[in-house]
C-alpha cells in the first residue's frame, strides 16, 4: 500500500481536465474540472480481508457466515478441491492463495518475540501472547497503543499485517516484516516509508485512507467481496465469499458446475478426469479460460492486474474489462513518456503495449495460472516461441537465435545474457518488491535525452551515458535497428507533456495509426485536449473509434462544448458496448438541459445518471471516488452537496490537489472569493504539500487575488509559483503581464524570458515578450521575439500585420 508523497504532484491517474474550450487569460481563474480514479492504489498484489461489523468475533463470522447464503452461483469454499486436487494443491502456496489469511502461528512469517523496530520518530515492539499476535505502535501524534494482528497479508517478498479500526475498517500496517532469505537483506521488520513519519491524520499514516484495506484493495484479494460502504457514515460492513482469492474468483461461481459434476460422478464418487479439466459453459462455468483468445484472457487478470478505476458494476466474469473498469492511461508519474513503467501499474498497462500482447500471448503463456510463477526458468521461458522454430500457435512470430552471444553480447549464464535484463528491466516498489516491465520493449539509450526515460541499457552499466550505449548499439547491430527517433510514441507523449508546439501533429499521427496500440491512441487522444481548438476533428473521429479505451479517453474534452453539439456527438454514446464508454458519455452530459435531448431519449438518460451515481455513492470511500462524486452533483445544480462531498475528499486527503482546486473553482463561481483563497491558503501551509501542487495552488491564489485588485500581492505569489513549479510557462506568462501592468518592464521581460528558458516553444510566451518588448520601446528584441514566434507558426496570418506595425514604429 504504499504511495509516495507527491505521487499526485502532476496528474493523478485518469484525470481529465475539462477547462472548457483550454481558453486561458490572465485574470481569469480557470476551472478545473477533474474526474480521478483511485482503485488500484496502495496494497502490493498480495493482500486482502475483512468483514467488519464492530467487534473481532463478527469481523471473521460475517466473513464466513452467511454470504454464501445471498450470492447466486457460489459454490461453498473448498468445494474444488476434491476433483482438482493438483490444481489446488499448486494455488495453496501462490501468491493467489496467501493474498489473506488469518494471523495463526502457521501464516505469520515476522518476528513477533519482543522485537522492536525504530526508524526516528516511528517505534514499534512485536509480541505474542499465546497464539495472538501483537503490534504495540508509536509515532510523532500518536501514544503507544497495543493492536492485535487479525490477518496476515501476502507473504513474498514481505508480508504485511492488519488490524481492526472502528467502522469496520481493516488497515495495513506501515511497518512490514522483510520475509526473504537473510542472505539477501530480509528477516527484518523496515518502513515503507524509510525515514518518514506521519501523524494521525494524514493518509499516509498507517491508520489514513490510503492504509484502508477495504477501499484500496479488497476487491482484488478475496472472492466475490462486497464493501458495503456507507458515504454517510464513512463506514463499512465488508462481506467476502472466499478469504483468499480463490477458484471461483477466475472462474467464476462454479455451483452450477458442482451440480453438472454430480451427473458425472462413479461408483467411487470420484470425478473423471477428462471431465473435471472440461469447464466451458456446458460445463456450468460462466466462461471458458481455455478457449478464450489471448486479448480477452488478459482482460480477466486485469481486473486486479492494473492500474483502473472500477466501475461499481462487482464481478463481471468473462465480460471485456471495461464492463467492470476503465484502465488508467500511460500518465506522468505512473509510466514514462516512452510507456515504461515508472509508478505501481501491475502489469497490464505495459503488457499490452507490447508486441507479445499484439500478437495474442497472454499471461498464462508464461506464468502457471494456479501457482503463479513462470513455467520455465531462465531464457527457456522465452525460447519457448523465439527460436528458430516458432510454435505452431504463434505462426508470426520472428524466427532467430536470440539466445547466443551474438544477439545479447554478454557472457553466456551472466546476468547481462538473460532476456529479461534487457527486454524487461525491473522497478522496485515497497522498498523490497522488484517488479518486471511488462512491455517488452527494445532498449532505445538514443532516446533517453529525447523522452527522459530509463534506459535497460545504462541502468546496469552505470558507467556509460546513454549516448555511449547509443553508440554501442549500433555497433552491434547497425543503424537498421534503430527506427528514426521521431517514429517513437514516447517522443510524442513527451512533447505533449511538455507542451511544445509540434505536439498536436505528433499526437493526431499517433491517433491515426491503427498499428499503434491502443493503451498508446488512447493517451494520445487524452494529451491532446489541451490542443482541441485544432484538433476538433481528430478527437470527433476518435469518439467512434473500435477501441473502447479510445472512444472513453475522446469523451471528456466535449463536456464543455455547446449543448447542442455535446448531445449530437455524446448521446449516442449512452448506447455504447461497454459500461465504462457509458459512464464517461453520462458524465459529460450530467449537466445538459433535457430540453436540448430527443423527448424519447430522456427517460433513458436520466436512469443512466441515476445508476451511475448510485455507484458513485456506493464507492464514495476514497477521495477520488468522492471527486468524481462531487463533479457529477456540481454539474447537476447541486452546489451545497458538491461543496460537502469536495470537503469530505479533503477530509479524507488534506493533499488531494484535485479536490482542492475543483472546490477553490466552485466557490469562486460562486463569488465567494475569501473563501476560496482561505481553501488556497489552507494548502498551501500544510508542510508536506509537495513543491510543484504548492506551485499549483499559489498559481491560483495569485489569479485569485489578481481578481481582487491585489496586484502586488499576486505577484508575489507568482514568483513563489515559478520557485516551487518552475517547468509551468503559464506562471511565467502571467507573472510577465502582470509585471508589466504594475509598471515593471524590465522585471516582465525577465519573467518571460525565464518561461522561455523552460518552455523555448511556447507561443503565448513569445507573443506576451513581443508586446512587452514593443511597448517598451525595445523594437530590435520585438522584432527576434516575432522571428521566432513566426518560425514556429508560419501560417499565422496575424503575425505579418504585426511585423508591419513594429517596423512603423
Amino acid at each position: 500500500m504504499h504511495r509516495p508523497r507527491g505521487y499526485f504532484s502532476t496528474r493523478p491517474p485518469l484525470i481529465v481536465a475539462l477547462l472548457g474550450w483550454k481558453q486561458r487569460s490572465i485574470g481569469l481563474l480557470v476551472g478545473l474540472t477533474v474526474l480521478v480514479a483511485m482503485s488500484g492504489l496502495g496494497f502490493p498484489p498480495t493482500a486482502a480481508a475483512s468483514q467488519p461489523q464492530g467487534t473481532l468475533p463478527t469481523l471473521a463470522s460475517a466473513a464466513k457466515g452467511d454470504v454464501s447464503g445471498h450470492v447466486s452461483g457460489y459454490a461453498p469454499e473448498g468445494s474444488c478441491a476434491s476433483c482438482h486436487e493438483a490444481e489446488t494443491q499448486a494455488w495453496q502456496d501462490s501468491d493467489h492463495g496467501w493474498a489473506m489469511r488469518e494471523a495463526t502461528p502457521a501464516n505469520v512469517l515476522g518476528d513477533f518475540d519482543d522485537a522492536v523496530f525504530e526508524d526516528g520518530e516511528v517505534k514499534a515492539r512485536f509480541t505474542r501472547d499465546g497464539e495472538t499476535f501483537l503490534a504495540t505502535l508509536e509515532g510523532p501524534g500518536d501514544p503507544a497503543e497495543t493492536f492485535e494482528i487479525l490477518y496476515t497479508f501476502g507473504f513474498s517478498p514481505l508480508q504485511q499485517y492488519l488490524v481492526a479500526q472502528p467502522g469496520g475498517r481493516l488497515q495495513g500496517l506501515t511497518i512490514a516484516w522483510d520475509s526473504r532469505p537473510e542472505s539477501e537483506g530480509g528477516q527484518r521488520w523496515f518502513s515503507l516509508y524509510p525515514g518518514q513519519a506521519f501523524t494521525p491524520d494524514d493518509p499516509l499514516h498507517w491508520r489514513g485512507r490510503y492504509q484502508n484495506w477495504n477501499a484500496m484493495c479488497a476487491d482484488c484479494h478475496s472472492t466475490n467481496l462486497e464493501k458495503h460502504y456507507d458515504l454517510e457514515s464513512d463506514s463499512f460492513a465488508t462481506t467476502w465469499h472466499e478469504q483468499s482469492v480463490g477458484c471461483q474468483s477466475c472462474h467464476g461461481p462454479a455451483q452450477s458446475h458442482l451440480d453438472w459434476a454430480k451427473q458425472w460422478s462413479a461408483e467411487d464418487n470420484a470425478l473423471d478426469a477428462a471431465q473435471a479439466s472440461a469447464n466451458d459453459g456446458d460445463k456450468g462455468l460462466p466462461l471458458s479460460l481455455s478457449e478464450m483468445p489471448g486479448p480477452e484472457l488478459v482482460e480477466q487478470c486485469a481486473r486486479c492486474h492494473s492500474r483502473r478505476q472500477m466501475l461499481g458494476a462487482g464481478p463481471v466474469h468473462g465480460a471485456p474489462l471495461t464492463d467492470a473498469a476503465l484502465p488508467s492511461l500511460l500518465s506522468d508519474g505512473m509510466y514514462h513518456a516512452d510507456g515504461q513503467i515508472e509508478g505501481e501499474v501491475y502489469v497490464y498497462g505495459s503488457f499490452t503495449q507490447s508486441r507479445m500482447y499484439q500478437e495474442g500471448v497472454s499471461c498464462v503463456d508464461c506464468h502457471d495460472p494456479h501457482t503463479n510463477k513462470v513455467r520455465v526458468e531462465g531464457n527457456g521461458l522465452c525460447m519457448q516461441c523465439h527460436n528458430p522454430s516458432p510454435p505452431p500457435s504463434f505462426p508470426t512470430m520472428k524466427a532467430a537465435h536470440y539466445d547466443t552471444p551474438e544477439h545479447h553480447h554478454h557472457e553466456p549464464g551472466s546476468p547481462g545474457a538473460q532476456c529479461v535484463s534487457c527486454h524487461m528491466p525491473e522497478t522496485t516498489y515497497m522498498v523490497v518488491d522488484p517488479r518486471r516491465d511488462h512491455s517488452f520493449r527494445v532498449p532505445r539509450p538514443d532516446l533517453a535525452a529525447t523522452t527522459d526515460s530509463p534506459d535497460a541499457c545504462t541502468r546496469c552499466h552505470e558507467d556509460l551515458s546513454p549516448e555511449q550505449a547509443a553508440d554501442q548499439i549500433r555497433d552491434w547491430f547497425g543503424d537498421q535497428r534503430r527506427a528514426a527517433s521521431e517514429s517513437h510514441y514516447g517522443v510524442a507523449l513527451q512533447s505533449a507533456r511538455q507542451g511544445r508546439p509540434e505536439a498536436p501533429d505528433y499526437l493526431k499521427a499517433l491517433i491515426d495509426d491503427s498499428d499503434t496500440p491502443d493503451i498508446v491512441r488512447a493517451t494520445a487522444v487524452d494529451e491532446l485536449a489541451p490542443f482541441a481548438s485544432e484538433a476538433l476533428p481528430t478527437l470527433e473521429q476518435a469518439l467512434s473509434d473500435d477501441s473502447a479505451q479510445v472512444r472513453a479517453a475522446a469523451i471528456p474534452v466535449f463536456a464543455q462544448a455547446p449543448e447542442h453539439a455535446r448531445v449530437e456527438l455524446l448521446l449516442p454514446l449512452v448506447d455504447d458496448p461497454r459500461l465504462a464508454v457509458r459512464d464517461e458519455a453520462v458524465k459529460a452530459l450530467a449537466g445538459t438541459s433535457l430540453m436540448v435531448m430527443p423527448e424519447d431519449r430522456r427517460d433513458a438518460f436520466l436512469e443512466a445518471r441515476r445508476d451511475y451515481e448510485r455507484r458513485l455513492r456506493e464507492n464514495a470511500d476514497l477521495p477520488g471516488n468522492r471527486l468524481n462524486l462531487a463533479v457529477l452533483l456540481a454539474r447537476t445544480a447541486r452546489e451545497d452537496e458538491a461543496e460537502a462531498q469536495y470537503r469530505a475528499a479533503l477530509e479524507m486527503d488534506p493533499y488531494f490537489l484535485p479536490a482542492r482546486a475543483n472546490l477553490v473553482t466552485q466557490l469562486s463561481a460562486e463569488g465567494r472569493r475569501e473563501d476560496a483563497q482561505a481553501v488556497l491558503r489552507d494548502g498551501i501551509d500544510r508542510d508536506a504539500m509537495p513543491a510543484p501542487d504548492r506551485g499549483h495552488l499559489a498559481y491560483l491564489l495569485a489569479l485569485s487575488l489578481s481578481e481582487s485588485g491585489n496586484m502586488e500581492e499576486a505577484v508575489e505569489w507568482l514568483e513563489k509559483a515559478a520557485e516551487w513549479r518552475p517547468g509551468h510557462a503559464r506562471t511565467h506568462y502571467n507573472r510577465g503581464l502582470m509585471l508589466d501592468r504594475l509598471g515593471r518592464k524590465d522585471e516582465a521581460r525577465d519573467a518571460l524570458m525565464q518561461g522561455l528558458r523552460q518552455a523555448p516553444g511556447d507561443a503565448d510566451l513569445l507573443y506576451a515578450l513581443v508586446y512587452v518588448n514593443a511597448t517598451s520601446g525595445r523594437i530590435p528584441e520585438a522584432l527576434a521575439a516575432l522571428a521566432e514566434l513566426r518560425r514556429l507558426r508560419p501560417d499565422d496570418p496575424r503575425l505579418g500585420q504585426l511585423e508591419r506595425q513594429l517596423r512603423a514604429n
